[in-house]
């Protein structure tokens, strides 16, 4: 079955290619359908997701499933939350990965508090007017870095540091990511959701 992935984010498509193998589920990306990005009016990673997957899905006229995640610090309130992709943009810097952890590092300098998360909000619709969404949800707890370290993933990567695992989540390979990762925890959730309700595997 092919399920429409309210993203054009090819990292993000990578990732939850593999976290949906198990099911032989084919994701294809709406942008590769033509398919505009939604707006994002809310203030919470659910009701964003949602609205992306009714978009996708009305669009395609198909099943779709949207993420939507970010990073939220204890001691900014939550923040950067679901601006975390755009947080510098709030302090008139231009929208990017380095600005967005630069604004970060600035912000809480003054902070001993350092514990934050990242989370995942995962939601599914068959149709656009599906009244019964798929949703799952996922938390990976950390702690935020005074400098970056390492080199892979994207986004916040390098600075949130796993204390589990002794590293940060750019210094793990894609392997342990997809196992212990904020998406990882919500796509097995929705995995058991999907086998549950809507009969597959």
């Amino acid at each position: 079955m092919r399920l429409v992935l309210a993203s054009n984010n090819a990292k993000k498509l990578a990732e939850l290619q593999t976290l949906f193998s198990p099911l032989g589920l084919e994701l294809v990306t709406q942008g590769s359908l033509g398919i505009p990005e939604a707006e994002e009016p809310y203030i919470t990673f659910v009701e964003n997701a949602l609205t992306k997957a009714r978009h996708a899905a009305q669009h395609a006229n198909a099943a779709a499933i949207a993420d939507d995640s970010g990073l939220c610090v204890d001691a900014l309130g939550g923040a950067p939350g679901v601006l975390s992709a755009r947080y510098a943009t709030l302090f008139g810097r231009p929208k990017s990965d380095a600005e967005n952890n630069r604004v970060l590092l600035e912000k809480l300098s003054a902070h001993d508090d350092r514990q934050a998360r990242f989370v995942s909000a995962l939601v599914a619709v068959r149709s656009a007017d599906d009244p019964e969404p798929l949703i799952a949800f996922g938390r990976w707890e950390g702690e935020v870095l005074r400098e970056l370290h390492g080199e892979g993933g994207f986004g916040y990567d390098p600075l949130l540091f796993i204390p589990s695992l002794g590293q940060s989540v750019a210094e793990l390979s894609a392997d342990v990511k997809n196992l212990h990762s904020h998406r990882a925890i919500a796509s097995r959730q929705m995995l058991a959701l999907m086998r549950e309700v809507w009969r597959f595997g």
